[in-house]
């Protein structure tokens, strides 16, 4: 496996290989597997048949974490979006002496691109402005796994109200993966004294079988949060008509904060333990059709 990483690494650099090709690679990299792309039956098959084909320009919005707040508020409401402080287009256009002592630093246009800031009295501000300038230059897409949402995505960074959960070291995120528009499963991220575990849910707040080996699993027992099927409700209308979308939350007291929405959990490359679960979540994912001579699906 190490060495399957290794050479999908090196030829990543190779911009003139074809994206099929470089997904193959990358899924056989991290799962073992060999992609079949042309009838995908596997869960993370069909999440790489989406990188590949499935581009509505919708994705591109949705996937912003700037833009997407006007759908938010469009389908939801204003009332589920975390406090904005601002939106910047450069480092340089950020004035920290205007924020408050506590707030959080995301980009725009990628994943894990986040600088919690607990006392701006310590920030060291210059340093920062170099992180976000490294961050404004980084391209997800092709850095990552070929994730088309955040192919055109305009960089940025956005400043929010930094949300603090009582008694946590970070907060508890909701990750509720919706099917053709239905909800299937939520991934619940959790600190257990300070690390953080992870258990699958449905929507009975069961706690399910299956796991994945990106984070460890939870096996306890907690209580069902008051507000957690509005949760659902809520990821399902943002969901739409969207073949596969993970719609995040934050419950903070008693109020629900909309986090973002992702369109290839897990970059498509972390299977389900059992192994069966894989193709049960597979067949629960029915693909958009892609028509004779059609090289890309822009229908919403």
């Amino acid at each position: 496996m190490q060495l399957r990483k290794t050479i999908y690494r090196i030829l990543k650099n190779f911009k003139f290989l074809p994206i099929p090709l470089l997904l193959r690679l990358r899924y056989g990299a991290y799962t073992g597997k060999k992609l079949h792309l042309n009838k995908p039956v596997e869960f993370n098959e069909k999440k790489n048949w989406l990188k590949l084909y499935y581009h509505p320009p919708i994705l591109t919005q949705l996937a912003d974490k700037y833009a997407v707040r006007s759908y938010v508020t469009e389908k939801i409401g204003g009332e589920y979006l975390n406090e904005l402080y601002g939106i910047y287009r450069s480092a340089e256009e950020v004035d920290f002496e205007s924020l408050p002592d506590q707030f959080i630093i995301k980009a725009t246009h990628g994943c894990r691109k986040n600088l919690i800031v607990w006392d701006k009295a310590k920030l060291d501000k210059e340093k920062t402005k170099r992180l976000l300038k490294k961050w404004l230059k980084y391209d997800q897409y092709n850095n990552v796994g070929y994730e088309w949402a955040y192919k055109n995505i305009k960089p940025g960074i956005v400043i929010e109200k930094l949300l603090i959960e009582e008694n946590k070291r970070f907060l508890t995120d909701y990750k509720i993966v919706c099917l053709n528009g239905k909800g299937s499963y939520a991934q619940i991220v959790m600190d257990l004294d300070g690390k953080e575990v992870q258990g699958n849910f449905n929507r009975e707040f069961e706690l399910q079988k299956f796991i994945t080996k990106n984070r460890d699993p939870y096996q306890g027992h907690i209580e069902k949060p008051a507000l957690y099927e509005k949760m659902w409700e809520l990821a399902e209308i943002l969901a739409g008509h969207l073949p596969l979308v993970r719609v995040d939350f934050y419950l903070i007291g008693q109020k629900i904060i909309f986090g973002e929405m992702t369109f290839y959990p897990g970059d498509g490359k972390y299977d389900f333990y059992p192994d069966e679960y894989n193709k049960i979540f597979g067949d629960q994912l029915k693909l958009p059709v892609l028509k004779k001579g059609q090289k890309e699906i822009l229908d919403y």
